[in-house]
């Protein structure tokens, strides 16, 4: 790889940059350099915010001047955006159920991750940005697993982005699940409590009594045979949360190809379901512009429907 020496930048801070921490900016603003590299500068006083040397931690406010100096990278190969012709790309402008000025709303199809690395050339979010190239800002609020299906938060401004991260945080945001578990779920089992510890080598995650707190309510939706249509509300965010919860229980979602069972996806796989049944189907959240509730609703797919369709049969 060759080197290139970049050009002395000066960035006037807007409202929507105000409020980063100078580091985290510079970061975003040199992607090719390392870390090491960024504290360094900042460090030698050669990144200056209105003409004065400021520590890493410096919080940005609009009106600053940032003098970003000139810093040698590595010319990577051009990183080239997706395809908006790509079928998979194109049909995410379908699935957009919701767009402002502050914020998109993603009803994001399964098998589709929420961002592209480890061996993913792009998930939901660089596609967006190759679907709508006049944006200047696009990020994800949240993430949602890759095989589950439904509600994902894309921020188009930094003010909304901090807005509704903060709601995630301070736990204002409801969010509401639909999941096909096996067996009968009990009516009496509304709320799991069940600390879960993440393996960080293979990311499978386990009810630990050294794990996190964590906390998911359920609701009954419908019953079947021998499967529950249940809606699943996390109040904590762990990382595969409610899959791991709902096998904790005896009751796997069907078609978990982590936490799963076999037998339940070959009884459900024939009535064609072939995926993880998760969706998000529902959000409550604070709108970051009005400060009015919003609630947005995301329906489920065809293929969910059917295998619906199919056990009401059955039953």
């Amino acid at each position: 790889m060759s080197e290139i020496r970049t050009k002395v930048q000066f960035v006037d801070i807007d409202d929507d940059m105000a409020g980063q921490r100078i580091d985290n900016f510079l970061r975003n603003q040199l992607k090719s350099i390392p870390k090491s590299m960024v504290y360094r500068i900042v460090r030698k006083g050669e990144v200056r915010v209105n003409k004065k040397r400021v520590k890493a931690e410096y919080k940005l406010q609009a009106g600053d001047l940032v003098r970003i100096p000139p810093v040698t990278i590595e010319e990577k190969a051009e990183e080239v955006a997706p395809s908006t012709k790509l079928n998979k790309v194109a049909e995410l402008e379908d699935k957009i159920i919701y767009e402002d000025d502050h914020v998109l709303i993603l009803n994001k199809p399964s098998g589709t991750a929420v961002h592209g690395g480890s061996g993913l050339k792009f998930g939901a979010i660089e596609a967006l940005r190759a679907l709508r190239p006049q944006a200047r800002f696009l990020e994800l609020v949240h993430r949602i697993d890759r095989d589950t299906s439904g509600i994902l938060l894309v921020a188009k401004k930094r003010s909304a982005l901090r807005h509704l991260q903060a709601q995630f945080r301070e736990k204002t945001v409801k969010k509401f699940y639909f999941a096909l578990v096996m067996g009968q779920w009990k009516s009496s089992c509304k709320v799991v409590n069940a600390p879960l510890l993440k393996n960080e080598v293979n990311s499978i995650v386990r009810v630990n009594p050294q794990g996190k707190p964590s906390e998911t309510r359920f609701k009954i939706i419908e019953k079947f045979a021998e499967a529950t249509l249940v809606q699943a509300s996390p109040i904590t965010g762990r990382t595969h949360q409610i899959r791991v919860h709902t096998q904790y229980t005896g009751h796997p979602i069907a078609w978990d190809d982590r936490y799963g069972d076999r037998r339940f996806d070959a009884y459900t796989g024939k009535l064609g379901l072939d995926r993880l049944f998760l969706h998000a189907a529902n959000i409550k959240f604070i709108h970051p512009a009005t400060n009015e509730w919003m609630e947005i609703n995301a329906p489920i797919e065809a293929k969910l429907e059917k295998t619906l369709s199919g056990l009401r049969k059955q039953g």
